[in-house]
């Protein structure tokens, strides 16, 4: 079924991109609105760059309690809570702990992997059919692992997500190197590894943009520079958007705006249990470096990622509970660049490090919010998490089907707003 009429999509990340692309494509007419001057220069810039369905299994785990017991108070943790986010995390936090159990978990990352799949798919087909570059990489994630404990813990982890169908293999230390040969320094220190060949990479913030170029080949108008500051009804159904630049007619109104989702619905008597965990990010230029590695690895002992996006190496890790705060700590950042000169030792031009940390839209449970609400013709499209460009395509297919009332390809149990 093809949509009619004008929808406006609030937020201009990967999620709401590829919202409006999809919600063109059905007919519609989509006008985009986003705060800063480009789209994707929030969470999408420069975050871990990797689409992982292996990565389906939520953080609210069980024994994850007992670590961040473990964690308090050390800056080089992976979980760090900062004091002055205590006061708006406890009712968040209260669901994350009881979302820990053994059965949650399994439901959980069953949800999250069916989404991660169908997206990874989706995003497949979005870029064949668009041609759109972003330094993709199809040679799969490695997953590294110092003792035998933890790899076995990771290992059964996987065994649940195969069985689900994830295809994975198990490495010793000398396969790891053979997959990833710029490991060679560290054949001593591995344990083994996981190899997930389906898994992808790229840069986040270079599909953002290259899919809003096709959007606005589409017809998408984009409105650059405008903060919303509400949202509108008449008879209980959405009539316009308020921004500082004035109002906006609105027949339709999709919410994508990562962290500031939950702000602006609560306005409207909408409660989504939404929590901003700061991330941080180094990227390298690879100049000079001829044995760069080409395997996207993730480092469980050292708590990092090492994507490489063309001629360019990101270090990726660590989740902090800090508020709506976004300002680059030193010690943190240092933390990701010393993990990452341990690993790689013969790295030459630490020099070009460029440091970044954004907020990842966390859910308690670790699944998005995605479809109507209680208000007419109101949507959302939020709460992904670290696994934002990973579901991002998926969910803004599945919802631009429930928006032009059409059945979306997978059932979305477990990922509306009125989930227990």
């Amino acid at each position: 079924m093809s949509g009619t009429g004008q929808i406006i999509v609030l937020g201009g990340g990967v999620t709401g991109v590829a919202s409006a692309y999809f919600l063109a494509r059905r007919g519609f007419q989509v006008t985009l609105v986003e705060a800063r001057p480009e789209v994707g220069l929030e969470t999408s810039f420069a975050n871990g760059g990797l689409l992982t369905p292996s990565m389906s299994d939520p953080w609210a785990a069980p024994g994850l309690p007992w670590k961040l017991l473990k964690w308090v108070g050390r800056e080089d943790s992976p979980f760090l809570v900062r004091a002055g986010a205590l006061p708006g995390l406890v009712s968040w936090g209260l669901s994350f702990l009881r979302n820990c159990t053994e059965a949650r978990w399994r439901r959980n990352t069953a949800t999250i992997l069916q989404l991660a799949s169908y997206s990874h798919q989706v995003t497949q087909t979005l870029t064949q059919e668009t041609g759109i570059t972003y330094d993709l990489s199809s040679i799969g994630t490695l997953r590294l692992f110092r003792d035998r404990l933890s790899m076995e813990g990771a290992l059964r982890t996987a065994e649940i997500l195969g069985e689900l169908g994830v295809n994975y293999r198990r490495l010793d230390a000398q396969a790891c190197i053979d997959l990833e040969p710029a490991l060679a320094s560290q054949i001593q220190q591995i344990s083994g590894g996981i190899h997930f060949p389906d898994d992808e990479s790229g840069d986040a913030h270079l599909f953002t943009q290259r899919l809003a170029e096709v959007c606005a080949a589409e017809g998408v108008a984009f409105r650059h520079g405008e903060n919303v500051r509400g949202i509108e009804l008449r008879h209980g159904a959405v009539s316009g958007i308020l921004t500082d630049a004035g109002r906006l007619d609105a027949e339709r109104c999709l919410v994508a705006l990562g962290n500031g989702s939950a702000p602006l619905l609560r306005q409207l008597g909408i409660k989504m249990p939404i929590y901003p965990v700061k991330g941080y990010s180094v990227t390298f230029s690879t100049d000079g470096w001829n044995s760069a590695p080409l395997v996207p690895t993730v480092d469980d002992g050292r708590k990092i990622g090492v994507i490489r996006l063309g001629d360019r190496i990101r270090v990726a890790g660590t989740a902090e509970f800090t508020g709506y705060d976004t300002t680059l700590n030193p010690e943190r950042g240092a933390n990701l660049i010393n993990n990452f000169m341990q690993l790689f030792p013969d790295f030459p031009n630490q020099d070009s490090a460029q440091h970044w940390t954004g907020l990842r839209p966390m859910t308690p449970d670790g699944i998005p919010f995605l479809g109507p609400t209680s208000i007419g013709n109101l949507y959302v499209n939020t709460g992904h998490g670290h696994l934002g460009w990973t579901m991002a395509c998926g969910s803004a297919k599945a919802v631009a089907d429930l928006i032009t009332g059409d059945r979306p390809d997978i059932d979305l149990s477990g990922m509306t707003l009125d989930r227990r």
